[in-house]
């Protein structure tokens, strides 16, 4: 559930703020001022967005958002103070306030702005780390999580961080092992130097030690000119070796020497060159089980496994599904052009009870594939029947698909259309599907070909509003947006018999004189 912090000296408007967004739906959290409200932002990283106000006796909003800003917590604030005056107003958005309310503010334009800043912050998230990990700078803080399974990742992480310690990173695939990596390199001093990432298992097995190492012009056939190889494009940064464990063991060799002594040597070339390249390996098998098993040089699994980390499969943290599939939404979402407000409830528990054996790259294919085909504001369990097939089988995700209400032929504009109407006006208002009378192919023209005229078109309106509300005038007279007089007169103009309402409290018992 999102969480909003509220934050009011005035415990009146700070139970009324807090009772109002927790109506909404959201989770709450409160602060009567604005050194707490700090404590609590910087406690629980969490919270999505703010609600402050400006005059508080210790810390006043403007110094709040400064502080934020300066301790790079970014929420989404939204502003309301006793305060009118346009230097307020100014101020507040220059310290990045999404919006400004004077008190008292109605709930309606509170929630919509709530809603709002909700939408911009999600997709200001996204901008920022998808920035953030083209330019090298991701931070561990950057990582999507929820899970308390991952806090002994993002503490290691931080450690690993603080040093140039070669890391060896395991897990299934699609759990997240580069996002990890290049936390590391975005926390580094050497943030913001190369990242170059090589998979070991899609190289061809010749030409390995090229793309690691490099080449001379003429090394081999097809050599027409110098190669820098991987580790030199990494010099100063980080070079990610995904899928180690597929390395051959003519590769484990030369890479044993790069890292032992910060030298390689191009296939070709007679110097030796020095690199200075931060090492950080990932596999999604059990380097130590490749090792005992002869496939893996011994020396050369000590010397990547100095720091290990393990990052847990998506059904191991399934706390971290929600926030996953809310960032994916959000990002996916205006990449495809389409507005789609979230997760149904259903559809979030569908997500949960799910294995996902792809982990986070199949939830992240899901959610795109469900943002395409959705014809709803917000993603519903029909949107993903591979994930209902996977979960409780085929035969109940073709049920599902059935159950969609579809024509089996095409059906012409002007065909009858079910509607839903009261069979008998009762005092429980009792519905039912009942067709439109009469199939007609022209609405307008009569069967002669000729126009209907005005007055007759007007008295088949009163006549089907008569028959649709069971002559209730005044429902009937506030549909057509004339008065019960009018209509009085014009149902005796064209002779026709008003319904009486089967309700004896209906109010709506005069008969036409």
């Amino acid at each position: 559930m999102t969480k909003i912090l509220v934050v009011d000296d005035d415990p009146v408007q700070l139970r009324l703020t807090e009772a109002l967004v927790r109506k909404d739906g959201f989770e709450t959290l409160t602060a009567s001022g604005g050194q707490q409200a700090l404590d609590l932002l910087e406690q629980d990283k969490s919270i999505a967005a703010l609600i402050l106000d400006l005059v508080m006796p210790d810390i006043d909003g403007m110094a709040v958002m400064e502080e934020m800003a300066r301790r790079q917590i970014s929420c989404p604030v939204i502003v309301q103070t006793a305060n009118s005056s346009l230097d307020s107003v100014v101020s507040a958005m220059r310290h990045g306030a999404v919006d400004f309310f004077v008190k008292p503010v109605a709930p309606e334009r509170l929630i919509i702005s709530l809603r709002n800043a909700l939408k911009l912050g999600a997709l200001e998230t996204c901008v920022r780390r998808d920035q953030n990990r083209r330019e090298g700078r991701m931070k561990i803080a950057d990582i999507i999580t929820a899970s308390p399974s991952m806090d002994r990742v993002l503490e290691l992480a931080g450690k690993a961080a603080r040093s140039n310690i070669p890391v060896l990173i395991e897990g299934e695939s699609g759990v997240g092992k580069e996002v990890v990596a290049r936390a590391i390199q975005g926390s580094s001093e050497r943030a913001g130097k190369a990242f170059v990432t090589v998979n070991c298992g899609a190289i061809p097995i010749n030409l390995i030690e090229s793309t690691l190492f490099g080449h001379a012009k003429g090394a081999f056939t097809g050599a027409i000119a110098d190669h820098r190889g991987k580790f030199v494009e990494a010099d100063g940064g980080t070079l990610f070796l995904d899928e180690v464990g597929e390395l051959p063991p003519q590769a484990q060799v030369k890479l044993l020497r790069a890292i032992q002594f910060g030298d390689i040597e191009p296939l070709g070339g007679e110097k030796i060159r020095k690199v200075n390249v931060r090492l950080i390996s990932a596999t999604n098998r059990r380097l130590l089980n490749l090792t005992k098993a002869g496939n893996f040089r011994q020396d050369l699994y000590y010397r990547l496994n100095v720091f290990p980390l393990y990052v847990p499969p998506l059904r191991d943290r399934i706390e971290d599904i929600a926030v996953l599939a809310e960032h994916f939404i959000a990002s996916l979402g205006a990449e495809a052009g389409r507005r789609v407000l979230g997760l149904s409830p259903p559809a979030l528990d569908l997500l949960k009870s799910y294995d996902w054996p792809g982990n986070v790259r199949q939830l992240e294919n899901a959610i795109y594939r469900a943002i395409v085909l959705t014809e709803t504001s917000k993603l519903v369990p029909l949107d993903f029947p591979q994930i209902v097939a996977g979960t409780t089988g085929r035969n109940e995700a073709r049920q599902q698909s059935e159950a969609i209400v579809a024509p089996g032929a095409p059906v012409h504009i002007d065909a009858p259309a079910m509607v839903t109407r009261p069979a008998r006006p009762g005092p429980d208002h009792e519905m039912k599907q009942a067709p439109l009378e009469g199939p007609q192919p022209e609405k307008f023209l009569a069967s002669d070909g000729n126009m209907y005229t005005l007055a007759r078109m007007e008295r088949d309106m009163i006549a089907f509003a008569l028959d649709f509300h069971g002559g209730r005038m005044t429902r009937i007279a506030r549909d057509l947006g004339i008065g019960r007089s009018t209509l009085y007169r014009k149902i005796k103009e064209y002779g026709l018999e008003p319904r009486q309402p089967s309700s004896p409290d209906n109010p709506d018992t005069r008969q036409v004189a």
